[in-house]
C-alpha cells in the first residue's frame, strides 16, 4: 500500500527529537512492503488534510507552540473531520495542548486551540520534568517516557495512559496522561514516545491500516533492538516505582 503522511511545522515544533516518531512509523511501514511519503507543512503553505493517511506534529517550545497555531487554526475543521473520519494522528508533547479548547499562558493570556476535545491548558512559571511510567487500555505493557512541561492539562475524558504509576500526567503527578479518542493519539510524554515504546508504535500503525480496512500482517518481524530498549528502560522504572 502507498500511505502519505503529513509532518506539520517541523522547524517549529521539534525539540526532544520528535522527528523520530514519524521516522520510527514511516521504516515501521516500509518494513512492511508500503511505500510511505512524508510531506511537510509550513506557515502559509497549502495541505490537503483529507488525503492524508497520517497526520503529525511535533513538541515545540510554549513560544513555538502559540506561533504554530496561529496557522495551524485554519487546518482545525478539516483536522476534526479527519479524526471523525478515523484517520490516524499523533500530536506529540505542547502540540497535543493545541487539540483543546483553550491555551493560558503563565502571564494570563490566552488563545484558542482548535477543539477537537474539550480539554484546556493552563502554563504555569515552573517546570515539571520527571520520568514517567503508566498504563493504556491498548495494550498489556506498559508506556514509558520522559514529560518536561510547564502546563497543566484538565478536562480530558479519554486519556492515553488511564493510569500513571509514576511521574506526572495531565494535572500533575501519578494522574492520567495525553488523549486518545478514535485513532488520535496525543501525549506530553517525549523519549520520541514511539520510538521507546514498540507496542505504541504498532498501535499507531494498526489505525493507518484499520483505516483501509485491514489488518497488520500477522507475519511480522520484531525490531529486536527497540525490544531490547525498552526492556531496559521499563524494568528500571518499575525498580524505581517499586523502591517508593
Amino acid at each position: 500500500m502507498e500511505f502519505r503522511f503529513l509532518h506539520f511545522y517541523p522547524d517549529l515544533m521539534s525539540l526532544y527529537g520528535s522527528y523520530g516518531n514519524i521516522a520510527v512509523l514511516r521504516r515501521y511501514l516500509e518494513r512492511l512492503g508500503n511505500t510511505v511519503a512524508v510531506e511537510t507543512v509550513s506557515p502559509g503553505e497549502a495541505a490537503e488534510v483529507s488525503e492524508a493517511d497520517f497526520l503529525f506534529m511535533g513538541a515545540g517550545t510554549e513560544r513555538s507552540a502559540r506561533t504554530a497555531m496561529e496557522d495551524f487554526a485554519r487546518f482545525g475543521g478539516a483536522v476534526k473531520a479527519a479524526a471523525e473520519d478515523g484517520a490516524a494522528m499523533l500530536f506529540a508533547g505542547t502540540a497535543m495542548e493545541l487539540l483543546g479548547e483553550r491555551i493560558t499562558e503563565a502571564d494570563g493570556a490566552s488563545y484558542a486551540g482548535i477543539g477537537l476535545a474539550g480539554f484546556s491548558t493552563v502554563h504555569g512559571e515552573t517546570r515539571l520534568a520527571e520520568d514517567v511510567y503508566g498504563r493504556t487500555d491498548l495494550f498489556p505493557e506498559a508506556v514509558v517516557g520522559f514529560v518536561n512541561k510547564c502546563g497543566i492539562v484538565t478536562g480530558v475524558e479519554t486519556p492515553l495512559l488511564m493510569r500513571v504509576e509514576h511521574g506526572i500526567g495531565n494535572e500533575g503527578r501519578e494522574t492520567p496522561e495525553g488523549f486518545h479518542w478514535k485513532n488520535v493519539f496525543a501525549s506530553e510524554l517525549t523519549g520520541p514516545i514511539l520510538v521507546k515504546n514498540p507496542k505504541l508504535l504498532e498501535a499507531a500503525a494498526a489505525a493507518i491500516y484499520a483505516r483501509r480496512g485491514e489488518s497488520l500482517p500477522e507475519d511480522r518481524a520484531a525490531d529486536d533492538w527497540a525490544e531490547r530498549g525498552y526492556a531496559v528502560t521499563e524494568e528500571e522504572l518499575r525498580r524505581r516505582f517499586a523502591r517508593k
